[in-house]
């Protein structure tokens, strides 16, 4: 397996390189070269099998010779022996064929931890192998941050830096990350939103002699081991529901478009995924490009779910690159257009394309709290406000009734308990391993939006910046 850069000029890379590069030198995302594909027969050999196995099944044709078969299937084990479910990502049936995944079930209670928790693994099996230290820079509105902390914390070949926009996540997402104390984890409050976090993280990215001298790599979603990871669970749910011989859709709930890209990798293996519909809140930007495809930022505006309040999805360049049947210098000229100006249009017949697969919808805060509460009252479960959003854009688009709905349960309410009480009444309280969240010292520095300030930090602090120094 190779992969190429949605911008077309990086050169094709290997997977143990592609997970160490994060973002490719030219700027776009690595994506396979082309997809491996599951025929019905290996669809139907996946039923029956516990979620690590299934795991290392879905995910070998993009790993392959990079790491060996046995020790790969040892990091998946360990990867998810520790989730507090024996399922680890149970479905919960909540109507006749409607249907919940609960992805929060890892350490830090969010859907990050099911890519995350292998990917920290990865990382120090390939730098061992490469006798390389890194230093991963990241940017999160809230989930990514804790879980990619989480997965490195206290590894003797990493050094990570989180940015996160200051007083835009919740007080649990954000003493998760600043509670961590070990010596080679740094987090930073940055004076913005998320999107001037991510816009850091690229600009680092792009400063090749910067990302050089630290050795530089990435967490964020734009990193392609985040999203074949993810493919797994829609594998997953998709031979619980009858997979190959059943069709199914997903709802799901997503900002920087990574989660729902996952799925739209899925089918494109082979798994009979009808309909991807994607929630947004009023940071629509993806919902208006579904809807005229139009896509134009505007500004972020806070919401009771922040992990989506973003306006620049980095993810949807891989779909774009799709769009523009991957030609990387056509749709290089696209994304320089659309940072210049804040908007493009996409063909008819682009857009076309995209609808033929995805749905979209959107939910204003109030409408946020109603679904919580509705779905609290008709079916006793409490969902935090991503999730609700996913469940209400799935039966806004519910089509076949005879298919079923499945909708992506991404973080733990306790993690949004403010929005959650005002929902419902009720407080959801934190489990056990995080009871004393709000009693664990913090650790955390404040700086302003400025690349160059960011830079002198990660340098003062990494200690591959000192070895070369």
């Amino acid at each position: 397996m190779r992969y190429i850069s949605t911008r077309g000029a990086a050169p094709a890379l290997a997977f143990d390189d592609v997970l160490l590069a994060g973002l490719a030198r030219d700027g776009g995302l690595y994506v396979p070269e082309t997809w491996p594909r599951f025929s019905a027969d290996d669809i139907r050999a996946l039923r029956g099998l516990t979620y690590a196995e299934l795991a290392v099944r879905v995910m070998a044709p993009f790993v392959g010779p990079a790491v060996a078969e046995r020790d790969f299937a040892a990091l998946v084990e360990d990867a998810y022996a520790g989730f507090n479910h024996a399922a680890v990502a149970p479905m919960v049936q909540l109507d006749a064929n409607d249907w919940l995944m609960e992805l929060f079930h890892g350490p830090t209670l969010a859907f990050k931890d099911y890519a995350l928790q292998l990917v920290g693994r990865l990382f120090d099996h390939v730098l061992a192998a490469k006798a390389e230290r890194i230093t991963i820079v990241g940017a999160t509105s809230g989930d990514t941050g804790s879980a990619a902390i989480e997965a490195c914390r206290d590894r003797e070949a990493i050094d990570i830096f989180i940015l996160h926009p200051k007083g835009r996540v919740s007080e649990v997402q954000r003493r998760q990350m600043t509670s961590v104390l070990s010596p080679n984890v740094f987090n930073i409050a940055v004076e913005g939103s998320f999107d001037d976090c991510q816009d850091l993280v690229k600009a680092m990215f792009g400063d090749e002699r910067f990302r050089d001298q630290v050795n530089l790599s990435a967490v964020n979603s734009i990193n392609w081991a985040r999203i074949m990871a993810q493919i797994v669970y829609y594998a997953f749910a998709a031979t619980a529901l009858g997979a190959p011989d059943r069709a199914l859709s997903f709802a799901v709930p997503t900002g920087n478009f990574g989660n729902v890209f996952a799925g739209y990798a899925a089918r494109a293996m082979g798994f009979p995924i009808e309909r991807l519909v994607v929630g947004s809140n009023r940071n629509d930007i993806l919902d208006r490009f579904f809807k005229t495809g139009a896509m134009e930022t505007r500004a972020v505006v806070p919401t009771l779910s922040p992990s989506m309040d973003i306006q620049i999805s980095s993810n949807f360049e891989r779909l774009l690159f799709d769009l523009f049947d991957r030609d990387g210098a056509a749709l290089g000229a696209q994304i320089a257009e659309f940072r210049q100006t804040g908007r493009f249009d996409v063909t008819d017949n682009q857009l076309g394309h995209a609808r033929a697969g995805f749905d979209s919808h959107r939910l204003d805060d109030d409408e946020t709290v109603a679904e919580i509460a509705r779905i609290h009252d008709e079916t006793g479960h409490t969902v935090d406000p991503h999730t609700a959003i996913g469940i209400a854009s799935g039966r806004a688009h519910r089509g076949d009734p005879s298919v079923p709905m499945v909708a992506l349960a991404t973080a733990h309410p306790a993690k949004f308990a403010d929005a959650v009480e005002q929902a419902t009444g009720e407080r959801p309280t934190l489990p056990n391993q995080l009871a004393d969240l709000y009693d664990r010292p913090e650790r955390c520095i404040d700086l302003p939006n400025d690349l160059a300030t960011i830079q002198n930090y990660v340098l003062t602090h990494a200690r591959r910046a000192r070895e070369v120094a």
